[in-house]
């Protein structure tokens, strides 16, 4: 019989076993899949401040710290994504988050950072890599002696972990990783709103409000009452009829504003107990599950037999309804037709930002390695055996 321990209020003595993994050089023959990882390294050696930036979809965060592992100054930035705001706007953000921190630190704004990680929503393919390193070693020359770039979901990894595991990122958009001990990685998803994001804010939007447009069309009629969801979108979007919606899906497209619509909807399935809400945040758990089943058949043996199990750090703000989506999730995952390795899984929250990670593995890039708390970076909130 399956077994199950939802861990709400975690011991804070209890100790997660941390995991962690290495990464690939540029110089060194690429192992890692889907390109994940990118790395730029002129000559040369000014000082030993190191940067890390957790870039993503909606907003973006940057950590300074020094060889000893402590935090300097932290800075936020807007969107990083480049495939929303494009390429030179995304470096030129990335620019300003580093000089804010630059300034709040006291540092002269010349200084030159020893490595520069960057975990980047729209990051993961090796041209694009190549690209905002080639951008930012021209047009901002004065940010860091290194760039380093890996996708957002490494960066998570790396801040929780020491030897690798899954980051499974259901937020504005949804992305998994595998990341092994040996440095390489797999992915499930993550191929933005028109080829993915599968259990998003966006895509639990996207349906709710398809859900009402085929109801009222009567191409297919809902099985649920849509009053509750119809009623939010309207208020939402202030609009009073169905075709002004368009407007915000065509000509004025803004993914985020659009996946903003999730909170109402997770209001209607807690407060109100909407069963179209219900239905669709249960859906949202299945789903995510199936991600780490895609990835499954690669995960390391390794991974699989820690005292912890499986970790699998959970990042966005869709989780916050994880007990909306727990039983579609977990009952994935113990159909053991579909799931014959993943006996234990542990899913983790960080508590502090990616972009500790990605400060990581920019100083790991040059065989720099800063003292990082794994343990105090995320928190333990659910356990499950199957």
């Amino acid at each position: 019989m399956s077994t199950i321990n939802d861990i709400r209020e975690p011991d804070l003595n209890t100790e997660v076993i941390p995991v962690g993994f290495d990464i690939t050089l540029e110089s060194e023959s690429r192992k890692i899949d889907c390109c994940c990882f990118g790395l730029w390294g002129p000559t040369g050696m000014t000082s030993r401040y190191f940067g890390g930036v957790e870039g993503g979809a909606t907003h973006s965060k940057m950590v300074l710290m020094n060889e000893n592992g402590t935090v300097l100054a932290w800075a936020d930035g807007p969107s990083t994504n480049q495939w929303l705001i494009g390429q030179e706007e995304c470096l030129k953000r990335v620019n300003n988050m580093v000089m804010e921190a630059k300034n709040k630190a006291g540092l002269d704004p010349g200084t030159k950072l020893l490595s520069l990680g960057l975990s980047m929503s729209g990051a993961d393919q090796k041209e694009a890599q190549d690209q905002l390193i080639s951008g930012m070693k021209s047009k901002y020359p004065q940010c860091s002696e290194n760039v380093f770039i890996a996708s957002d979901t490494a960066g998570a990894v790396a801040t929780a972990t020491e030897k690798g595991g899954i980051v499974l990122i259901s937020g504005t958009g949804s992305n998994c990783m595998l990341i092994n001990p040996n440095g390489e990685s797999y992915r499930c998803g993550g191929w933005g709103h028109l080829l993915g994001d599968e259990g998003s804010a966006f895509w639990i939007t996207q349906k709710a409000i398809k859900a009402v447009f085929d109801h009222e069309d009567n191409l297919k009629v809902s099985e649920y009452d849509i009053s509750f969801v119809k009623d939010a979108m309207f208020k939402y979007f202030k609009i009073s009829e169905r075709d002004e919606l368009l407007h915000y899906f065509y000509s004025k497209f803004e993914k985020s504003f659009i996946a903003g619509l999730c909170k109402e909807l997770a209001r209607g399935a807690k407060e109100n107990q909407d069963k179209l809400c219900l239905a669709l945040f249960a859906q949202a758990g299945e789903i995510l599950a199936e991600h780490i089943l895609g990835v499954g058949p690669k995960i390391a043996e390794e991974l699989l037999s820690t005292p912890s199990g499986l970790q699998v750090v959970t990042v966005g703000s869709v989780w916050k309804s994880w007990d909306l989506m727990k039983e579609g999730f977990v009952n994935v995952l113990q159909d053991r037709k579909r799931n014959a390795r993943i006996s234990k899984i542990s899913l983790l929250e960080l508590k502090e930002s990616a972009a500790l990670g990605a400060a990581s593995l920019g100083a790991r890039s040059i065989k720099e390695t800063l003292p990082i708390n794994y343990p105090q970076n995320a928190s333990l909130y659910f356990q499950a055996e199957f």
